[in-house]
């Protein structure tokens, strides 16, 4: 590995979802979007549901990255993520169903729960519809 690059790991509690070096990855957090160059200041992020966006030999590739914590070391990432999915793994109609059960609930009463499986919902659908 060079200085160009750092390792990524990212794990879902079933499968390794990606090890490899790359360029630079972005994510979202509580805090909002962060983006990783090699040699980045060593932090502890917690990850919000979103787009996870790698970029390796200067391509990006993108998958949904839903809830977790990220620890950043200057040449290394690791995410440990409730789930994760490369578009072609997700499933729109279960992802849209989600997303009705989760603004009915929400029209009832406001959770954090349903909220956040409202938000989950949402960036499957984006994510799977821009890559169909």
């Amino acid at each position: 590995m060079d200085e160009k690059h750092l390792q990524l790991k990212v794990y879902s509690p079933t499968r390794i979802f990606f090890e490899g070096e790359a360029e630079f990855v972005e994510f979202v957090t509580t805090e909002g979007e962060l983006g990783v160059y090699p040699n980045h200041i060593p932090l502890t992020a917690v990850v919000a549901p979103g787009i996870l966006r790698i970029t390796e030999n200067g391509k990006v590739r993108e998958a949904t990255l839903l809830d977790g914590f990220a620890t950043i070391l200057p040449k290394e990432i690791i995410i440990l993520s409730e789930a994760c999915e490369w578009p072609e793994e997700i499933d729109i109609h279960r992802a849209e169903e989600a997303r009705i059960r989760a603004e009915r609930k929400l029209a009832m009463e406001q959770t954090v729960r349903d909220e956040l499986a409202l938000r989950r919902a949402i960036v499957r659908m984006q994510l799977a519809n821009k890559y169909r």
